[in-house]
């Protein structure tokens, strides 16, 4: 049932454990199902209990039939003392919760049943462990980017004349599937929800979101108000691809645009000034790096450029230029002018400066990057110039 080598499970184990005593606990609790993934390589509906040393347990309600000596089939967390007791083992008073995504209640109860004074956050560290890859995690990364490359090297055969972005993302979204795309999109936060990426045509690169990604678009319902709003290409304008690499349980990140037909110069010009960001920090990024230094590389560069009002948006914004990549596509570090974070190896991020200029489209494009001690290894190795669909 385990699908992660016991190496490196026994890793990631040992590194959530040193972290307990230090937060002054005894055992932390973990619910979310991207660390369940993360601990045991399987998702449950149920709690894994890790103590500071030891094997987890791992309280299960359902499917029914997973076998273990650690796997304790239960039906509610009010449980849980009772059967630590009957195994003869105590039970944990200062506990840490993913109170980040549990639901409330989820941690009251937990917390009456455990009688815990209160509760205290482990999501944020368990984050930032893994936000420093393995090379069985990173290696997922690059197949993940070298199947996506295959994808996006399709589009232009995708494309029809007379077609909507919706029309064409269905198109890569069947490719994307055939090559062995998960479907699901992990994301980490409220407001985050998203199916398989976005393509953003013409102005509707301008559309604000409540979404908190780079770019926004106004979504085909209020219900989804992000992405692709079925605009029709249109010569003259551009599409922007941002459609995710989720071919493996470690995803890559990677953006490119496309011209319909042709485009103003300024077009080539916004996308020339992205490209520029990009080769200078390939040049001047590695370990060690603080990541606040990215995004104000990039800043200048914009503003030698003259082109600060349309960076990362127009009416709404983004501070970011990039962000961490793992099992959720936001993951640490994130490249915003007040981040504390220091590039570390083995961290992946995502490098995305965008521009979107009014009446055209968004330009611009987003590579993955994996952080070595004296470089960036890109991964997304991909035409990174203004493509023309005609």
């Amino acid at each position: 049932m385990n699908q992660i080598p016991k190496t490196e499970a026994d890793k990631r184990l040992q590194r959530l454990q040193q972290i307990i005593p230090t937060m002054q606990a005894e055992a932390c609790i973990i619910t979310s199902s991207v660390n369940q993934y993360w601990l045991t390589g399987f998702i449950f509906d149920g709690y894994i209990l890790v103590y500071a040393s030891g094997d987890p347990l791992l309280f299960v309600k359902r499917p029914s039939g997973l076998s273990g000596g650690n796997v304790i089939p239960i039906r509610k967390p009010e449980q849980i003392p009772g059967l630590l007791r009957e195994a003869g083992l105590q039970v944990p008073k200062r506990v840490l919760l993913e109170s980040e995504v549990i639901s409330f209640n989820a941690a009251l109860r937990l917390q009456a049943a455990l009688e815990m004074p209160e509760v205290e956050n482990v999501s944020a560290a368990i984050r930032k462990i893994r936000s420093v890859k393995s090379e069985y995690e990173l290696n997922q990364i690059r197949e993940s980017a070298a199947i996506h490359k295959n994808v996006y090297d399709l589009i232009p055969s995708l494309y029809r004349k007379g077609m909507t972005d919706l029309a064409l993302q269905i198109e890569i979204e069947r490719q994307m599937r055939l090559h062995g795309s998960m479907g699901i999109f992990r994301s980490y936060g409220e407001n985050m929800d998203i199916y398989m990426g976005s393509i953003l045509a013409g102005d509707n690169a301008q559309a604000a979101s409540p979404f908190d990604y780079a770019l926004g678009g106004a979504g085909i319902t209020p219900l989804l108000p992000l992405g692709a709003n079925g605009t029709k290409l249109s010569p003259g304008t551009t599409l922007m691809v941002d459609m995710a690499g989720n071919y493996r349980p470690y995803m890559d990140d990677m953006t490119r645009t496309y011209v319909i037909e042709h485009a103003p110069d300024v077009a080539y010009k916004a996308h020339q000034v992205s490209l520029e960001i990009v080769r200078a920090i390939e040049e001047t990024t590695k370990a060690g790096v603080p990541c606040a230094e990215l995004w104000h590389l990039a800043e200048k560069i914009v503003k030698e450029n003259k082109l600060e009002a349309c960076f990362m948006g127009t009416a709404q914004q983004a501070r970011f230029v990039g962000h961490g990549v793992g099992l959720e596509i936001n993951e640490p570090p994130v490249l915003t002018p007040r981040s504390k974070e220091v590039l570390e190896t083995g961290m992946a991020f995502a490098l995305e400066p965008k521009f979107v200029l009014p009446g055209i489209g968004a330009v611009g494009i987003e590579n993955t990057y994996i952080v070595q001690d004296d470089r960036l290894e890109k991964v997304t190795l991909c035409e990174e110039s203004l493509i023309v669909l005609s």
